[in-house]
């Protein structure tokens, strides 16, 4: 099959790796001229001591089992590249909880439920009768139910310092938002999935030495054809398959944001695909800001720590990155389903690090804001589905799935797609008894 695959981003890389090897003809459109989508590096030089900056700061867990292996395929070793270590929300002053090292899932969920900081034994006790609770009923609870009111039983303390963090992060929702549903999923996957697989895994380098740089190497070298600069203007349904401005394929794949992935469907007048149509336009999306800034020599107690979040407060976390390999001092404080404005956002930062990490002299140097960096990961919401179209399809982290908007789901989606396509008159050789 002639497959083109338009955008660059995990989700497009994962699609466009899984179906070379899978023997298509694969051609990979990328509007912009570096790739990695809204996981990217985009300053090579922007930090200190011309440290590359990112996009934003991303992490990944032990959980992302997808993205790991993609990496390996690609050639980029996980350990090399990303710093590992036990589920940690932990605050500079010592408090919060921490998974222990070496030890099985759940026994290690236990054993930092049991010597979270802090904490006294009636949050502790909570927590724990919850997760049971949880994992007898698979992890599973009504759609329409939010986090907030799934963790409600929880003590304030426990619902501060472990449930809003987990789910801002894991959904980029706030958790009186955020679908219960979805979060019990990634705590399923993460908590109680295997050893190892709620670490954190913090990247030593940018974004673009992960994973994108190196995907786009090994396209190239496996005969894939890369056209990065060049953004698809027009998406029409020919007679054999589908014409992208002057290329003609069988299969398209949209691997771009819905919004741009919604351009392209519309102008195509296709008909049937209003309902697809409605379904991504419909998607509500929160931003990511990062503030990176300057400590000067000072170091934090951990490559990364949580911070106690309000109004005035805005960030959830904060990253050493000189502890991973960057220039000393630089930090990158993360705000996740934010609408403050810029001048609000470094104000808030800057206060938090006086008052929590101790930094009277901290610089912003500048700050990153995704404003449409995920979907709103709400109850009840209902995703574009995978096909759209005869031969026409889309993956990314929005389409319908059970992860929130993760790179393992834009990975995993992208894989999923790349699989699905097969010639649309391939013969059925299964034996005629076989048949349903």
């Amino acid at each position: 099959m002639k497959l083109a695959v338009v955008g660059a981003g995990w989700a497009g890389l994962a699609c466009a790796i899984e179906a070379t090897r899978a023997g298509h003809v694969v051609t990979l459109f990328e509007a912009a001229r570096t790739p990695g989508g809204r996981a990217r590096r985009i300053d090579a030089t922007g930090g200190v001591d011309g440290t590359p900056l990112d996009n934003g700061q991303h992490i990944l867990i032990g959980a992302y089992t997808a993205t790991l292996a993609l990496m390996r395929e690609v050639g980029v070793d996980p350990a090399q590249v990303l710093h590992r270590m036990p589920l940690s929300l932990r605050f500079a002053d010592g408090g919060g909880l921490q998974v222990p090292a070496h030890c099985p899932a759940p026994l290690d969920l236990l054993a930092g439920i049991v010597g979270a900081r802090g904490w006294s034994w009636r949050d502790k006790l909570g927590l724990v009768r919850a997760a049971l609770r949880w994992q007898r009923q698979r992890f599973a609870c009504a759609p329409e139910l939010s986090v907030e009111a799934l963790c409600c039983a929880l003590t304030p303390r426990v619902r501060h310092e472990l449930i809003e963090p987990l789910c801002v992060s894991a959904l980029n929702t706030p958790a009186e938002d955020a679908s219960a549903q979805v979060f019990l999923r990634v705590l399923q996957d993460a908590l109680f999935g295997g050893r190892g697989g709620a670490d954190l895994l913090l990247p030593r380098v940018d974004l673009g030495a992960l994973l994108p740089d190196a995907a786009l190497r090994w396209l190239v070298d496996h005969g894939a054809t890369v056209r990065l600069g060049h953004r698809i203007q027009s998406l029409i349904a020919s007679k054999n398959g589908w014409r992208l401005d002057d290329t003609e394929v069988d299969r398209v794949v949209l691997a771009v944001a819905p919004w741009d992935a919604a351009r392209l469907v519309r102008g195509a007048a296709l008909p049937r695909a209003d309902d697809w149509l409605l379904t991504a336009e419909a998607l509500r999306h929160e931003s990511i800001a990062t503030v990176y800034a300057s400590a000067g020599a000072r170091r934090l107690a951990a490559p990364m720590l949580a911070l106690r979040s309000h109004a005035a407060a805005p960030a959830q976390f904060v990253f050493d990155r000189g502890r991973l390999g960057g220039a000393p001092g630089l930090l990158a404080f993360v705000v996740s389903a934010s609408n403050l404005p810029r001048e609000a956002l470094e104000h808030g930062v800057l206060q938090q690090a006086r008052e929590q990490l101790g930094l009277a002299n901290v610089e912003v140097l500048r700050t990153v804001v995704e404003k449409r960096a995920t979907f709103a990961c709400t109850p009840g919401l209902q995703r574009p589905a995978v096909r759209i179209a005869e031969g026409l399809l889309a993956c990314g982290d929005y389409i319908d799935g059970p992860y929130p908007a993760t790179l393992e789901g834009a990975v995993r989606s992208g894989m999923a797609v790349a699989r699905a396509i097969v010639p649309a008159t391939a013969p059925d050789r299964r034996e005629p008894n076989a048949r349903r």
